[in-house]
């Protein structure tokens, strides 16, 4: 109860009880939301993909009211280049991330037991 009043239920990633939900554009880009899923568990991220028969908006509305760190959206772009599109609860968009990268990040920050949702950047970057 006093973690919950403390962060006002927007648990920094290593606490957070769903760490990312990845949305899909349309239902023909659900395989792909599947994937993305398979892969971030495979990596011990907590991650949901939200496959139901909603708007897209609805969706990415309902899961920031839960305050999920991260909401990956996943569409056509996003297949072909094997990216990400990733918007923080906080409603910045960081844009398209490769996969790869953004697991690399996640896992970092868990790890870490940061209270951010980015990496600073490093020197040299």
């Amino acid at each position: 109860g006093i973690l919950i009043e403390h962060f006002a239920g927007a648990f920094p990633v290593w606490l957070a009880p769903v760490q990312a939900v990845v949305i899909p554009i349309r239902e023909h880009h659900n395989a792909y939301a599947e994937e993305v899923e398979a892969q971030l568990k495979a990596q011990g991220i907590r991650v949901e993909a939200d496959l139901r028969d909603r708007n897209m908006r609805n969706k990415i509305k309902e899961h920031r009211q839960f305050l999920v760190p991260y909401l990956l959206v996943v569409g056509d772009r996003d297949m072909e280049e094997r990216t990400v599109s990733v918007r923080l609860r906080t409603d910045e968009d960081l844009g398209a991330i490769p996969l790869d990268q953004f697991m690399q990040m996640i896992r970092e920050l868990a790890q870490s037991n940061s209270m951010e949702l980015t990496l600073a950047p490093q020197a040299g970057d």
